[in-house]
């Protein structure tokens, strides 16, 4: 049964999984498709719903939107985001570009309000306090209820929470799985701290932690590593994704799912959910079943004996691969 809990120190309670259409809705896949799924995430009790402006240049926003309008709007949790360029001159996060991208994302979606606006990343090139004071104007508006930030680091979260006068964030979307453990250093404690909660984008490592990517084989044909357009994706993460020494570890971790009776998948979310700063974890689905699948893992209580296994099998490599030259390690 899906569980909720309390996003920051905002009214929002959001259910512990979210829907997200990154690659999905965005990617190509099929209206009814998306359809079937919304309607079968909002079936296991999934309430917060997860899109941005760049996510297929608009289509994202425009299909979840077409979908929507059939359900009460106070009956689901609504985010999108905005910096990404989508035009030539159009991008970032300045007073003028937070007014005219929340207004096109608001006429796609077919909505009044956005529950949770995020920065999707931080802009060196506006200053803080413009991004910030626009972000308040709109929550005055009425357009936006929260405000959150995407992938910001500790320095540039503390630069925000020194400003005062403003609308305060109360979302952190960071990266975060088994395979990603960055933002648990500095970026959650200071958070925490702070009245931030986490809504974690990639728990299933880019379908890595589904076990289906084997070392030294081809990855399956209808699998997003073998699709040219959204294989790019999957070196966003930081980690080689594809390394056989990652791909064997992981499956290492399989049997540890089949002593609990779950999927790889399963238990990697709940892995994820096991931790209580994280208010909600972002699943994408092409199918309905893949929905009715993931959330089981709300049930899924890891024993502290699984934890530490997966920690002997999974840290080693990690740390490992971060000494590759060229091998990323920033959020």
């Amino acid at each position: 049964m899906m569980r909720y809990r309390k996003l920051g120190h905002s009214e929002l309670q959001v259910s512990e999984l979210a829907l997200g259409s990154w690659l999905t809705h965005a990617g190509g896949i099929e209206a009814e498709q998306v359809k079937a799924s919304v309607h079968q995430a909002l079936d296991v009790g999934i309430n917060f719903f997860d899109t941005a402006n760049i996510y297929g240049y608009g289509a994202a926003e425009t299909v979840l939107g077409e979908v929507l309008q059939s359900i009460e709007r106070s009956s689901y949790i609504l985010a999108t985001k905005l910096y990404f360029p989508m035009t030539q001159t159009d991008r970032g996060l300045s007073a003028s570009q937070i007014h005219k991208q929340l207004n096109a994302s608001l006429q796609r979606l077919q909505t009044d309000y956005i529950d949770l606006y995020y920065a999707h990343r931080y802009d060196a090139n506006t200053p803080l306090e413009e991004t910030l004071e626009a972000f308040t104007e709109v929550v005055q508006q009425g357009k936006v209820r929260y405000i959150g930030l995407s992938e910001w680091s500790p320095t540039q979260i503390q630069a925000a929470l020194s400003i005062s006068n403003v609308e305060q964030f109360v979302a952190s979307q960071p990266q975060y799985s088994i395979l990603w453990r960055t933002p648990e250093a500095e970026v959650f404690p200071l958070c925490v701290n702070n009245g931030i909660g986490q809504v974690v984008w990639s728990p299933l490592a880019q379908g890595v932690l589904t076990g289906k990517y084997l070392p030294g084989q081809a990855p399956p044909s209808n699998s997003r590593a073998a699709n040219d357009k959204m294989n790019v994706f999957m070196e966003y993460t930081g980690l080689p994704l594809r390394d056989d020494r990652l791909l064997a570890a992981v499956q290492q971790l399989c049997p540890l799912a089949d002593q609990l009776g779950i999927s790889l998948a399963q238990m990697a979310i709940a892995w994820v959910l096991k931790n209580p700063h994280v208010s909600s974890a972002i699943i994408g689905a092409s199918r309905p079943e893949q929905i009715t699948h993931n959330a089981v893992a709300v049930d899924v209580e890891l024993p502290e004996t699984i934890v530490t296994d997966i920690d002997r099998i999974v840290l080693p490599v990690i740390q490992e691969l971060r000494r590759v030259p060229g091998a990323s390690t920033a959020n």
